[in-house]
């Protein structure tokens, strides 16, 4: 131990860095950070990795604080009563307060042959084998998205711009965040591009193999690749560790973004359900989540009562190709209006909003704090994060 208060963060992903830069607005705080690879993940970007135009990768040293600590591992288990992470290596990493910010991936699928013949793209490692397995695969053999959220019509549209011959599955309605106008421009946009989409009642897949997607209303595919976007998971290490979780598997939090099992906890990002708040799983939530974790902590540590988040939404921007996308306004609770736009205009935006979440990781990391969003409070960021570090209140 340093004499400082310990804040360890696990995860690395739009959360956990935006936590752990803010975190050293206090000199008197030492964080680590936990992630189980050595560069940030550009999430938003993976489906660039898997069509070939982007890396997806940002090298740490640009986006994270000089101060933080990156261990490369993965925590396997939390011990709250000792105030102690584990993890794959051995180590044992001791903290006065944790962030829990694993982020989230594919969610388990009950459908036959999905584990076995069925490629998902969640994470960084399982989008560098889907590209791979794309380079080795004929130009011209079908391949099918199964889900027909931003992920599924995001890599379909760019595989589809790549010549590729691309089907899109559904299960129900295509995008069913966005509003019919927004709903009817996307369905032209993938036309144009040559993706035939399945929609509707009998659009659900039944089973998958090696060289078929099936459907419920009988229909059956050929798919040499098949593609797998449909529905987020969130890692089982707070459920395997004790505390307690949602149905899905996310800790459970007051409105603070603390525990509900102890207050030396903070959650952010995906693996948080603050109050049971329906709160969409995105970039867009994670960051406003990891800054507003960081500044309960500090609250903590400065003695002073925490704020709850007040988390606001614009909408959803959909990439339709390198040239193209629909950018869906919404209102502050996520409720998709009438208000949209497409085409390059939309496309442009798209671009800027990927460049600046990591412009804003890297402001963050060099001017602890500076990160506002439109709903938050800073001024009282700013308030909590002074004073003296009182003794460490019984858990």
């Amino acid at each position: 131990m340093t004499g400082k208060t310990e804040v360890v963060v696990v995860g690395g992903g739009y959360a956990g860095v935006m936590a752990a830069n803010r975190l050293t607005r206090r000199d008197d705080v030492a964080v680590t950070l936990v992630n189980p690879r050595p560069s940030f993940v550009e999430r938003i970007r993976l489906h660039q990795l898997v069509g070939g135009s982007h890396t997806a990768v940002v090298d740490y040293r640009e986006i994270l604080a000089e101060r933080v600590r990156l261990v490369v591992d993965s925590a396997t288990r939390i011990d709250a009563a000792e105030r102690e992470v584990t993890t794959a290596a051995g180590a044992r990493l001791r903290y006065d307060y944790l962030i829990y910010a694993v982020g989230s991936g594919d969610a388990e699928s009950p459908v036959p042959g999905v584990g076995e013949f069925a490629y998902p793209m969640a994470t960084l490692e399982d989008a560098e084998r889907l590209r791979a397995v794309l380079a080795a695969t004929r130009g011209d053999a079908a391949v099918t998205v199964v889900g027909a959220g931003a992920t599924g019509l995001e890599v379909a549209a760019e595989l589809a711009e790549e010549g590729r011959r691309v089907s899109l599955v559904c299960g129900g309605v295509l995008v069913p965040y966005v509003h019919p106008r927004t709903r009817r421009a996307v369905a032209k946009r993938l036309a144009r591009l040559g993706v035939t989409v399945l929609d509707g009642p009998e659009a659900k897949v039944t089973a998958v193999t090696p060289d078929t997607v099936r459907l419920c209303g009988g229909h059956t595919l050929s798919s040499a690749v098949t593609i797998w976007t449909a529905g987020f998971g969130v890692p089982d290490l707070a459920a395997r560790s004790g505390l307690s979780t949602d149905a899905l598997g996310r800790l459970r939090t007051d409105e603070t973004l603390t525990s509900v099992d102890d207050m030396r906890i903070v959650a952010a990002g995906d693996a948080a359900t603050p109050s049971d708040l329906p709160l969409r799983m995105s970039c867009q939530t994670a960051r406003p989540l990891g800054a507003h974790a960081a500044d309960t902590v500090l609250a903590r540590i400065a003695g002073t009562r925490p704020a709850t988040i007040d988390i606001g939404y614009f909408g959803q921007c959909i990439a339709l190709g390198r040239d193209a996308a629909a950018l869906q306004f919404a209102s502050r609770h996520d409720v998709a209006n009438g208000l949209h736009l497409n085409g390059r205009i939309a496309a442009a935006i798209k671009r800027r909003a990927c460049r600046d979440v990591v412009t804003e990781l890297a402001l963050e990391a060099r001017e602890p704090g500076t990160f506002t969003w439109k709903f938050g409070d800073p001024e009282r960021a700013r308030q909590v994060a002074a004073g003296p570090v009182p003794a460490p209140a019984v858990r």
